[in-house]
């Protein structure tokens, strides 16, 4: 076999030789711009040329602190193929982990957005690290910032030439990029991903989802997040045309717009998007989905309701998948299989609402908490998932602590509970932090949640435990009305509703109806947060 290192350059120079027609569209609040992968490929060669200027070297740390746009997806393969890393910043994070994470990964450049600037602004001083800020500008201004020195990006490039020989001869295990985890609990943890990891994810993310050439790839998930769940290195690697959405993210009238005008046929989103879709559709949103294929969810559990009403109502068909910063971060996805397609609507749900079935190139075990042994498929044994694969992490940056806790035995211990089927799906029951231990009995406050949302009044729910001087812990679920039904639903209702859904023990000891539940940077349901403001309330009464 011939030795030849897997690389993210092949990728961009594979779509530029191969895709130089094909657009890259980035849609901003007041227009739209379009360039295709030759032009793309000589602004990722002049923005090479740039980092060097800036003495950047090889493994040394760039960066980027953006929504999704034309310039982040330059930086996201010139700054790896050049020798660098690209360190994506979650725009959302507090000011504490933004000073902890730019100092712990010791970034030499940062790239921001023209519309993010004054968020660096007031940690400037504690960054110990940083040397230069580019201003990635589509209005071409510079603006009045403190950060210093300061430069805009395309004024950066534009002198250097069009074309760059990134190096082929590398160990294809060198780092690419790296994301920190947003952290519940102590500092965000740092997760390298390496070139080989990359691209294996990408291939296998593209057998397993079905991504192809003729695919027009609308990335929703943030850049800043996962790697956008790879789907930037597979759309490029495939040749696939690309929309990068920017602040239209969490726009759905524009969202809908985009979809319609661009023809897209793939995107990826956390639940909490598509709650935010429905609830426009169901106002009498405007929208056209004849060109959508395929849309992935994941993050957290898609509610069953959710997903059976958009698919059935409006045609908007849903599939989940599973994984996690840690694992690239595909892992499952569930995709019925070929032999299943003459099951009823229940049972074929039955499959679409679990995580899914593992993904080629990967090995999973899920096993019991308390014996270490694998659970039985059988859809009710439950226990840890464990994954170990060619894109899976093995350690956390620069922190040997917390890597000792997760990665054990050539494992990650992804602190995800989950049952198998007969068939290999998986079904995540909870975190490990989040079971409800009753009467020595688990209950969990994912398949709770679920049961709660399938209410017609109900719009989210998100459970947690609270203390029980009999019982040890009881749930307490923290609602939030759909708006018409904000002064009409009650306690009541839920209790009833639940009576013949759950086991009598799995009701909730308390209820509580909140304007909204807290949301973590990424979307999730932040129930550090409730535990922290809501369940104190409750103990008080």
């Amino acid at each position: 076999m011939m030795k030849y290192p897997l690389l993210l350059t092949n990728f961009m120079e594979r779509a530029a030789k191969y895709f130089p027609k094909k657009e890259i569209v980035s849609v901003y609040p007041d227009q739209k711009f379009v360039y295709n992968y030759g032009e793309w490929y000589k602004r990722c060669c002049q923005l090479a040329h740039a980092l060097h200027s800036l003495k950047i070297k090889k493994g040394d740390r760039v960066a980027s602190f953006a929504l999704n746009n034309h310039r982040h997806l330059e930086l996201y393969f010139s700054v790896p193929c050049m020798g660098a890393v690209l360190h994506t910043l979650n725009v959302r994070l507090s000011h504490e982990h933004l000073i902890y994470i730019i100092n712990h990964a010791e970034d030499k450049i940062i790239f921001v957005d023209e519309d993010l600037y004054f968020l660096l602004e007031p940690v400037k001083d504690q960054l110990k690290t940083v040397k230069h800020y580019v201003i990635m500008s589509q209005s071409g201004k510079m603006p009045e910032t403190k950060l210093s020195p300061a430069v805009l990006y395309d004024d950066l490039i534009k002198d250097f030439p069009q074309g760059y020989d990134f190096p082929k001869d590398r160990d294809e295990y060198d780092p690419a990029l790296i994301c920190y985890t947003s952290a519940t609990t102590g500092d965000p943890k740092g997760v390298v991903y390496s070139h080989r990891g990359l691209v294996l994810h990408a291939y296998a993310a593209g057998v397993t989802l079905g991504l192809g050439e003729g695919d027009c790839a609308m990335h929703v998930v943030p850049m800043f997040h996962a790697n956008a769940w790879g789907a930037p290195f597979g759309a490029t690697g495939l040749g696939c045309k690309q929309v990068l959405p920017g602040r239209q993210i969490l726009d759905m009238k524009a969202l809908c717009k985009i979809i319609a005008d661009e023809k897209v046929t793939f995107t990826c989103g956390v639940p909490t998007i598509w709650m935010m879709l429905y609830q426009y559709l169901e106002s009498g949103g405007e929208h056209d989905f004849s060109s959508i294929r395929a849309v992935y969810s994941g993050g957290s559990a898609m509610p069953r309701y959710l997903m059976e009403t958009l698919a059935n109502k409006y045609n908007f068909n849903i599939i989940q998948a599973y994984g996690m910063t840690e694992t690239s971060p595909l892992a499952t996805a569930a995709i019925p299989k070929s032999y299943m397609n003459n099951l009823s609507h229940k049972e074929l749900y039955d499959i679409k609402t679990t995580a899914g079935l593992l993904a080629l190139g990967l090995e999973m075990k899920v096993v019991n908490l308390d014996t270490g042994k694998e659970v039985r498929w059988d859809g009710k044994d439950m226990g840890e998932v464990c994954l170990r694969g060619p894109w899976i992490a093995s350690e956390y940056y620069k922190d040997p602590e917390r890597s000792k806790q997760t990665f054990k035995d050539g494992w990650l211990h992804t602190g995800d509970i989950a049952t198998i089927n007969e068939e290999g799906y998986i079904s995540l029951v909870d975190r490990t932090k989040d079971l409800i231990k009753s009467g020595g009995e688990w209950i969990s406050s994912v398949d709770l949640e679920n049961e709660i949302m399938a209410h017609p009044k109900v719009l989210e729910a998100a459970v947690i435990a609270m203390p029980h001087e009999k019982w040890q812990e009881r749930p307490l679920a923290c609602i939030v009305a759909k708006p018409e039904y904000t002064d009409s639903i009650t306690k009541e209702d839920i209790m009833k509703f639940l009576e013949t859904r759950v086991a009598k023990w799995w009701l909730p000891d308390e209820i509580v109806f909140l304007k909204e539940i807290p949301k973590t940077s990424v979307g999730k349901f932040n129930k550090k947060e409730l535990r922290k403001t809501v369940l104190p309330e409750v103990l008080k009464k």
